[in-house]
């Protein structure tokens, strides 16, 4: 049976049998529970990962509060790539709000497998160029737009987090508290503004 996680690099480029196998050593698999916290803040990020099922929330901790920054579903890559690449305490947490199954890399494997396979390396760039450029614009219309704004794009780009994920943990994705979102919620329905 392929890794998974090679069936994904496949997509991208072409692997030889030994190259697959490299990658199956080097990113293993493995299921973590809901309620797992991956990283926190203070920690020094040891890994990146690719979520094959499950979702991860990060979120920052600010005046007491727990502040959602980010949902990541299936097939994302997640990384506290500032921590990781700096070796620096991580500003955020990483948590698993679903039973998840993860790709884990660590640095040290990611270095090995990059002098192993040199074509994920370009791979890499890709992605992370490819997340930056997702993660801009999510910055700039979470700056531009209002909260009610805000939830009529989250129902239009990711309707099924509304299914996956607890009203309040999405108030505080798009900045507001719990009653807050409630109200909203009522008006878009009235209006049908999506």
């Amino acid at each position: 049976m392929v890794n998974e996680i090679v069936k994904g690099i496949k997509q991208y480029i072409d692997l030889t049998d030994n190259e697959a196998k490299i990658v199956t050593e080097c990113i293993p698999i493995k299921k973590f529970q809901k309620g797992t916290i991956l990283l926190r803040e203070g920690q020094i990020a040891r890994a990146s990962y690719q979520n094959l099922s499950g979702l991860v929330r990060k979120y920052y901790i600010v005046n007491g509060e727990e502040i959602t920054t980010n949902f990541y579903e299936e097939n994302t890559s997640i990384s506290s790539l500032k921590s990781l690449n700096k070796q620096e305490p991580s500003t955020h947490y990483f948590e698993c709000i679903e039973d998840c199954k993860l790709a884990v890399l660590t640095k040290e494997k990611e270095d090995e497998l990059i002098k192993k396979v040199p074509q994920y390396e370009a791979l890499c760039r890709a992605s992370v160029e490819s997340d930056l450029g997702e993660h801009q614009e999510a910055l700039a219309n979470y700056l531009i737009a209002s909260p009610e704004q805000r939830y009529i794009n989250l129902l239009k780009d990711k309707p099924h987090l509304l299914n996956r994920v607890p009203l309040y943990l999405l108030a505080s994705y798009i900045g507001v508290k719990p009653e807050s979102l409630s109200r909203i919620r009522k008006r878009v329905m009235k209006n049908k503004d999506y």
